[in-house]
């Protein structure tokens, strides 16, 4: 077979050419030209070449096959890489990512929220509104939309922004100031009232609207009594939670619940609400009602002020709860802060020490030991004790607080120590108990736990373990007169609580409830059932004893004339973190009961470290009596019939 280049194909050897139409046509042009084929034979498939160059010619095509085929196969795989890869790729995103797929073209197609409703307003105990929410506005400035010059609008706008200004300016050279910040989205005022928004998108400049300012409405929690009860109400922070308070611990309670609505974006990209029925947005009327007085509240932290100021004194706190119930009527601490400008202060301030901090008792804790001894029926009320002034616990020293004054008193009944305030007496009436039936009493009455209020963040009473306390003879005697362990100033409300209630250990709370408009309760708070520490008996006896306190003791600076007042005095060393107890801090407190023939109201006092030679009996016993004239007031107490 012979390679044949006309046709680009090989021929056989023996294959005969028919004739066809053109060769005549070339027979006849050879006649007349005399043209003819050479007479040479030609090897065939040579057709007058040389052997080389047949056979360079007879290698091109053969190389340009091969070329060929090649790029057919390469074709070929790059075909079938690319449909492997569209395959392996569909499969990827139809089966492996369709669920995420799916979720995120929902997420882009529809979208769900619930709508705005505020929170539910606050009440105290007769109505009075503590918190709610309000509509306020932030005033914005775009000074390249102006239409009138800057001076022009900052003398129309001063008169009416509350604007912080700083020596040697004006309102108006202060709005200038900001107005040449920048060309747009320049904040000038935030938290403006209606009337104010309202005043300021209707100001004109020569008959005609200023352009420019631009208002931007948002919602609010307002406290219209300020720091009155921030204390107890905390305060709710840029993202509508609260953060303190019972805006914390009742954020169930006071946000209302709402179904969420769906949108879907619609042809024009527009969103469009799904199934949006007819009274969807249904606001309930509920307030949260708490326990507080306002009035009590105000007075309250009026005397705490006073006596802070005038002992110099770090902090404060002032208690006043009915025995009854548990129900808190004033919780005060100081320093406190305003809750409409939490932001303006200091973090220590938005914690209510009242239970987030333990404090040594000191004296303040001696009728509650006295009623541990007296229900154990260890002691009486006219059981004798010699009282030394001062006794000797290797290595450890004890004496009274008045040792240098009084010196030893000698033979004292159990209601002469309490009515002095002996430490050396409590001493020896603790002593008449076994240890480990003590330590029993003060585990049966809390110790180590917390009081279960409803405000946030309380934490423990401290006591020595078991052991320690049993083994070691000094941690029964600091223990017997209100050292060595640490309570809330919360928890020393309820343990006399129980005293004042005929021995029921009841949980102080500040939430009644939520009540609508017309008073009808909606939900109340359930409450634990009161539990027995103490026996009616054992807590009138302790109550004439604690009578004795203010009438000719300790606490005679919380006398009211015409009244029956139990109470007791403590001024205690302050524990050091690394040890022992410092020389000059000291925490003063008194607790009062009243009245004494129909026990109800505890009202305690707190000073946290005030000026030296300040006594429980000088310092917290005058704010004692201050709150109880109010709350003799307010409660509308008879006067006493001795």
């Amino acid at each position: 077979m012979s390679y044949d280049p006309r046709f680009d194909r090989y021929r056989s050897p023996n294959f005969k050419r028919t004739k066809q139409a053109g060769d005549s046509l070339r027979d006849s042009f050879a006649a007349r030209t005399g043209w003819k084929k050479s007479a040479k034979p030609r090897d065939s498939g040579s057709f007058g070449r040389s052997p080389q160059q047949t056979a360079a010619s007879w290698g091109r095509p053969v190389e340009r096959l091969k070329r060929s085929k090649f790029r057919l196969w390469a074709v070929w795989a790059v075909l079938m890489l690319g449909g492997l890869g569209l395959a392996v790729n569909l499969f990827y995103l139809q089966v492996t990512r369709a669920p995420a797929l799916r979720k995120q073209a929902e997420q882009q197609q529809t979208l769900k929220t619930k709508p705005f409703v505020p929170r539910r307003p606050i009440i105290d105990r007769a109505g009075n509104v503590l918190a709610i929410d309000r509509q306020v506005y932030t005033l914005y400035a775009h000074p390249k939309l102006f239409n009138h010059s800057k001076a022009e609008i900052a003398a129309k706008l001063a008169p009416m922004l509350a604007i912080e200004l700083t020596p040697g300016t004006t309102s108006e050279t202060e709005l200038i100031r900001r107005f040449n910040l920048a060309e747009s989205g320049i904040t000038i005022a935030d938290s403006l009232p209606q009337e104010v928004a309202d005043r300021v998108a209707g100001m004109q400049i020569k008959e005609s609207l200023v352009d420019g300012l631009e208002l931007l409405r948002q919602q609010q929690r307002f406290y219209p009594q300020q720091e009155l009860a921030a204390d107890i109400l905390g305060y709710v922070d840029g993202e509508r939670k609260g953060q303190a308070g019972v805006e914390y611990s009742q954020q169930n309670l006071l946000e209302r619940s709402m179904p969420s609505i769906q949108f879907s974006r619609s042809s024009n990209g527009n969103w469009v609400p799904d199934r949006l029925t007819a009274g969807f947005v249904q606001l309930d009327d509920l307030k949260l009602q708490l326990t507080i007085d306002s009035r009590l509240q105000r007075a309250a932290r009026s005397a705490l002020k006073e006596k802070m100021k005038q002992h110099d004194a770090k902090r404060g706190t002032v208690i006043v709860m009915d025995a009854r119930n548990g129900e808190l009527l004033s919780v005060v601490a100081e320093p406190s802060y305003d809750p409409n400008q939490y932001f303006n202060f200091d973090l220590s301030r938005y914690k209510n020490w009242a239970v987030t901090d333990v404090y040594e008792p000191g004296s303040t804790f001696k009728a509650i030991n006295v009623a541990i001894a007296l229900e154990a029926g260890a002691v009486k009320p006219n059981t004798v004790f010699n009282d030394e002034g001062r006794i000797y616990m290797n290595p450890w020293t004890i004496q009274n607080s008045d040792y240098q004054r009084a010196g030893a008193r000698g033979p004292s009944t159990v209601t002469e120590i309490l009515k002095h305030s002996s430490n050396v007496g409590m001493v020896h009436i603790m002593r008449t108990m076994k240890p480990s039936l003590y330590y029993q009493a003060l585990e049966k009455l809390g110790l180590g736990q917390t009081a279960g209020t409803d405000l946030p963040f309380e934490v423990s009473s401290q006591l020595k373990n078991r052991e320690q306390f049993i083994n070691s003879p000094v941690e029964v005697a600091t223990t017997a007169f209100g050292q060595g362990f640490s309570i809330t100033p919360m928890q020393l409300v309820q343990l006399n609580g129980a005293l004042a209630n005929g021995g029921k250990l009841v949980t102080p709370h500040v939430v009644r409830g939520l009540f609508d408009r017309e008073g009808e309760a909606y939900w109340k708070l359930p409450r634990a059932v009161p539990k027995q520490v103490f026996s009616p008996e054992t807590t009138k006896q302790v109550l004439e004893m604690m009578e004795t306190v203010v009438d000719g003791g300790t606490g005679k600076a919380a006398q009211i004339p015409g009244y029956r007042i139990a109470g007791k005095t403590g001024t205690a060393q302050k524990a050091n973190a690394g040890g022992g107890y410092s020389k000059n801090a000291i925490i003063t407190s008194f607790v009062g009961i009243i009245p004494v023939e129909a026990p109800r109201y505890v009202v305690l006092a707190v000073i946290d470290e005030p000026n030296e030679g300040s006594s429980g009996g000088t310092v917290a016993a005058p704010i004692v009596e201050s709150v109880m004239e109010a709350l003799i007031s307010i409660e509308k107490i008879a006067p006493s019939k001795k």
